[in-house]
This record gives structure tokens, C-alpha cells and sequence, in this order.
């Protein structure tokens, strides 16, 4: 690689790698990131090459693996050009019709396209599919179009070019009001303006300033962050870039997860690319401006998201907050002003440059700009990332994108913002995607995590699982976090076991208030909010469980009672056999019997039953 020792170095590279680009007539583009890599893609991927190979269209056809294309339930998938053909959850026994049917004669393999679950219909391009079509794909679009471990793909595509412009055209004073104009919010969870942030850090008096990528994400079925950082990790670095020069940085690092190898692989790989053309280094493009990344591995502690706790661990340290009465934009990393921002955040920079504020801000609400990614999970028919406009309705997530309910049932509840986020009714479905609406409901952004429950869940359950998950994680150095979320799980475990009274309910608001407010970081401060939440909304089903004692949607163990119908049993015995605690006994003769004192409701002998003899209650 050429290293580019100047503006026009760099513009030049551009545009022969963008013209060449433009001469590649037919593409093939396979989803590589690593929800495909697990439906098995990559014997897909060598299989598509090598047949590419075998029927001699090596010089007429382009392949490339990218990173996560969003609709991770559908791998592996690939686009076709020209046409935007959709082909779903190929095999590699597919491979050879592809080829020859819709490469070499132009030919669409109609069962290899899309059915749509809501009309059953196929559905022939991508643009076309419901799931994509309600999206404003601004960051997740480019992770179709780039092969991540190839940095003249993001060149071709006008990749470090805002960097040479903040470097050669704009002053560091200029890159912040441009942000700070952009009306841009930290990604991350806080929703803090990056702007005002990146102002506050560059005016903090220092011998040294930092910026880091918070690409530590914790929060259980989210993977927003990891899927930018596996699919384009080169946007990071060049809003990194900029993010430096406007505070005054050379630093910067990558806090990333260790159990993200691919994209620790993909950041790495592509800064050792960035070094070799000159665009990380010293006098980068030829100024005076020397800019550096390195990654550090986190451990997986869910706390370490924090930006206290980050520092923290970056410095060798164990991984605790601290008082937020001292600022990081002033005593960060190694008590040097520091500028944390996240992985989306980051990757919004670049783009922002080089549209400028006003593209950006005319994306959104008055108060939250652009678009945010989300992780959508849970009981509906099409799951993956989405990426929306700031603003969309969560019913306009959950049912256009989304699809709606995945087995018929009734859609219940949405939780958002991960495990300290709220849990809202199918009544508030018409809220906005948008920090404060979010936040005015009792549930939060966060990082986006989507997780969408039917009927069948129990919200007394709910919140039961993420106090476990956040008593776990908690670092345990403030007494109210340490403390109040395990004693709100003991009340809550009480509730599901039927052992509640009316009294600990209020207690236990009681004790959410104290948690959220005397604990030191945001894991405490928010892990309120699946309790709080809850009982603002489904406080019924607290009641159902202590006054009746019965869980409504039959999940909690304790409150579930097993019976055989006779009139339906036909005395086969599965369900005896099945029975891994012997709870059922009798014979063909007599017929079989449950032992509610054994029994421990694990539900096995309602799945054996071929007659749904098997009665809960």
C-alpha cells in the first residue's frame, strides 16, 4: 500500500478506487458477520467462489463477504446486481443453480428468494421486503456495500475523506460546533450531546487528551456495536480521527469485548491497513495532526460499560465506578481530560462531516436527531437489527418492521434499553423511538436493545430475570446497588413463589427509589426500572400472583399446578417415561397419576403428550 502523504494523494486513490467500483456490472454480496458465520456461510461463501471460478465468470462477476446485513434470522443471505436479488438461508447444495440460473442466464431461482411470514408471498428484492423497507438504513447500509477487512472498499466509497477535510479545511473549533449543530446524542445509553461533550474536553486544561471507543456491549441480546464495529470498523476509526483532532487527542482506543473476536479481529486489521496508507500515525496526510488507536480486550464485566468503570479497567484497575461529581471530559483516563463515545456514536461523525449538521438534524424529533440502531429480539416474526429514523413508533418497529406476533398470540410488552431498562404495555406502542419519550414512559433508550414479549411471558418473571442478571453484574463498591437489587430479587422471588404480601409491594417501590437514586453509577441508578416499570403497568399480575396466588400467564413454577384429564389420556405412558424425576406414576391398566409434591414443573410431560392430556392450572 502506497502510504498517501497528502490530500490529493488520498482524493486521487478515491476516486480510481470508486471508478473501478463502478465498472464491476455484477456483484455478489454474502452477509458474513457473525449470526451468518453461525447458520454456516462461510462453506456457502468458498462454494459461490469457487463455482464463480468453474463456469469461467471470474472477470465478469464481483464477490465480496461483508459484515452484518441486519436480517441475521435469514442467513446466510446474499444480494445479486444488478437487480438487488434477496436470496435467504442458502445452502451450498443451492450454490451451483445460483451461479448458472441468475449469474450466468439472468435467470431469478424463485425458491431461493424471500417469503414474506405475513403474506406468504416471495419476494424478489431486498428493497422490497418489509422488513427492510421501513428502515433508514444511514450506518447499516454501508455494511452491505464494503468488505470490512479491505480498506479500498471504504476508500472507493469516499472513506477517509472527511477526515482529510476536517484536517486541511475545517479548525477543531469548527468540527465541534458542526457536531454540537448536528444535534447528535451519545449512542451509548445516556444520550448526552456529543457536541457539548467534545467542547467540555477540549477546554479541560491537560498535559494530554484521550479518546476511546465504548465497543463494551453488555447488555443481553444486543449487538448493535458489534455488528458496526465487525462490518465497518474503518467509520470508527476515521470518526475517532476527527474526534481527536477536535479535542486535541493523539490516543485513542478501542474497548472492545474479548468475546467479540471477529470484530476484534476486523478493528485490528483495519487499523494496521489505516497505518500502512498514512491515516493513522504521525503527520497523517501530511499535517501536523498524529492521531494513534489501540485495542484493549475487556474482560466481560457488564459494569465496564460505564465510562468510571471503564477508565478503570483500561488502566489496569479493577473495573469499579466512581462519583460522578468529577467529570471524565476533565479526569478521565490517567486523570487526563477524556472522551469516551460509542461505537455508533463514532461512526456517525464521518457522515455528519461530510453532509453536514443540517443532513443530520433533518433526520428525527426536535430533541433526538438522526437515526438509532436496534437490536429487535423476542416473539416476532422477523428479528435483527433495524435501524430507524429517530421519532418512528415502537408499534411501526415491532409490527411493520418487525411483522408483528411470531406464533399469533397477542403482543404483550416491549422492553427497551437493555437489562435496566422499562418494560412498556402494547397501549404505549405509539410512543416515539426518542430519548425523553422513552425516558417520560419509565423505560430508556440505552444502547438499544429491543426485546418484544406476547402473552405467553410473565412480567413478575421479567423482572425477576434482570435483577438477577444486574445483581450479578453489580461491582458491588455502593451499598444501595450492592444491597437494594438483591433484596429487591428477594421480594420479587417472593412474588413469583407465591409467598408475597400486598405490603411488599410497597416496600418495594420504596426500595427502587432508594437504589436509583444513592447508587454511584448508571447500572444502579436504571436498575429500577424493570421493577418500577412493571408495577406501574402490569401491577395486576403482581396482585394475581400474592392475592390469588397464580401466575396468569403460567410461567413461575411454584404457582403452576399439573394434572392428567382422563377423558383425553390414552394411558400411553410418554409422559411417564419422559418424566425425569419420576413425578408420574401408574400404569396402562390404572392410568397415570401426577405427584404435585415431586412434580417440579419443568413442562416435559406437556411437550411428550401427544393428546394434550396434560393440564396446567
Amino acid at each position: 500500500m502506497p502510504r498517501l502523504g497528502n490530500l490529493d494523494d488520498l482524493a486521487a486513490l478515491c476516486d480510481a478506487l470508486g471508478s473501478k467500483r463502478e465498472q464491476s456490472t455484477r456483484t455478489v454480496t454474502m452477509c458474513a458477520g457473525t449470526a451468518c458465520r453461525a447458520c454456516g456461510c462461510l462453506p456457502v461463501a468458498e462454494a459461490v467462489e469457487a463455482e464463480i471460478e468453474k463456469q469461467g465468470l471470474c472477470g465478469e462477476v464481483l464477490f465480496r463477504t461483508t459484515g452484518c446485513h441486519g436480517f441475521c434470522e435469514q442467513g446466510p443471505l446474499a444480494i445479486i446486481e444488478p437487480g438487488n436479488i434477496f436470496y435467504a438461508k442458502l445452502k451450498v447444495d443451492d450454490v451451483e443453480e445460483l451461479v448458472s440460473q441468475t449469474l450466468k442466464e439472468n435467470q431469478v431461482v424463485e425458491r431461493l428468494l424471500y417469503t414474506d411470514p405475513v403474506s406468504g408471498e416471495k419476494v424478489r428484492t431486498e428493497d422490497a421486503i418489509p422488513f427492510y423497507a421501513s428502515q433508514t438504513r444511514v450506518l447499516l447500509g454501508d455494511n452491505t456495500k464494503l468488505s470490512p477487512e479491505n480498506i479500498d472498499e471504504y476508500l472507493s466509497l469516499g472513506g477517509y475523506t472527511a477526515l482529510a477535510k476536517t484536517l486541511t479545511s475545517t479548525s477543531p473549533g469548527d468540527v465541534v460546533s458542526t457536531v454540537q449543530a448536528s444535534g447528535l446524542r451519545g449512542r451509548g445509553g445516556g444520550g448526552y450531546s456529543t457536541g457539548r461533550k467534545w467542547e467540555q474536553c477540549r477546554q479541560a486544561p491537560g498535559e494530554e487528551h484521550y479518546v476511546i471507543c465504548n465497543a463494551d456491549e453488555g447488555d443481553p441480546g444486543a449487538y448493535m456495536d458489534r455488528c458496526l464495529l465487525e462490518g465497518n470498523p474503518h467509520a470508527v476509526i476515521e470518526g475517532m480521527a476527527i474526534g481527536a483532532y477536535a479535542i486535541g487527542a493523539r490516543q485513542g482506543f478501542v474497548y472492545v469485548r474479548k468475546e467479540y473476536p471477529l470484530a476484534v479481529r476486523h478493528v485490528e486489521g483495519a487499523i494496521e491497513q489505516a497505518h500502512e496508507y498514512g491515516l493513522l500515525g504521525d503527520n497523517i496526510l501530511g499535517t501536523d495532526f498524529s492521531f494513534d488507536v489501540k485495542v484493549v480486550h475487556g474482560g466481560g464485566a457488564f459494569v465496564c460499560g460505564e465510562s468510571t468503570a471503564l477508565m478503570a479497567s483500561l488502566e489496569g484497575k479493577v473495573g469499579e465506578p466512581r462519583a460522578k461529581d468529577v467529570h471524565t471530559v476533565e479526569h478521565g483516563y490517567l486523570n487526563q481530560p477524556t472522551c469516551l463515545n460509542n461505537v455508533e456514536t463514532w461512526a456517525n461523525v464521518p457522515k455528519i462531516i461530510t453532509n453536514g449538521a443540517e443532513w443530520f438534524a433533518q433526520k428525527g424529533t426536535q430533541n433526538s436527531k438522526g437515526t438509532k440502531i436496534f437490536a429487535l429480539t423476542g416473539q416476532v416474526k422477523n428479528t435483527g437489527l433495524v435501524e430507524v429514523e429517530m421519532g418512528a413508533s415502537l408499534r411501526e418497529v415491532i409490527f411493520d418492521i418487525g411483522g408483528g406476533p411470531q406464533n399469533g398470540r397477542a403482543i404483550k410488552a416491549v422492553q427497551t434499553g437493555g437489562p435496566s431498562g422499562g418494560c412498556l404495555p402494547e397501549s404505549e406502542f405509539d410512543l416515539a423511538v426518542d430519548f425523553d419519550e422513552l425516558y417520560e414512559a419509565g423505560s430508556m433508550m440505552g444502547s438499544g436493545g429491543m426485546v418484544v414479549m406476547d402473552d405467553s411471558a410473565c412480567m413478575v418473571d421479567v423482572a425477576k430475570y434482570f435483577l438477577t442478571f444486574l445483581q450479578d453484574e453489580s461491582c458491588g463498591k455502593c451499598l444501595t446497588c450492592r444491597i437494594g437489587i438483591s433484596r429487591m430479587l428477594d421480594i420479587v422471588t417472593d412474588v413469583c413463589e407465591g409467598c408475597g404480601t400486598p405490603e411488599q409491594l410497597d416496600l418495594l417501590e420504596d426500595l427502587a427509589w432508594t437504589v436509583s437514586v444513592g447508587s454511584l453509577c448508571a447500572l444502579g441508578k436504571t436498575a429500577a426500572n424493570p421493577v418500577l416499570s412493571t408495577l406501574k403497568y402490569f401491577r395486576e399480575e403482581y396482585e394475581a400472583h400474592i392475592e390469588q396466588e397464580s401466575c396468569p400467564a403460567g410461567v413461575c413454577p411454584a404457582l403452576i399446578h399439573y394434572t392428567i384429564d382422563e377423558d383425553t389420556c390414552n394411558n400411553c405412558g410418554l409422559c411417564a417415561q419422559n418424566c425425569p424425576y419420576e413425578a408420574i406414576s401408574g400404569d396402562k391398566e390404572s392410568g397415570y397419576r401426577i405427584n404435585g409434591e415431586i412434580c417440579t414443573r419443568c413442562g416435559i410431560c406437556v411437550e411428550s403428550c401427544n393428546k394434550k392430556a396434560i393440564v396446567k392450572s
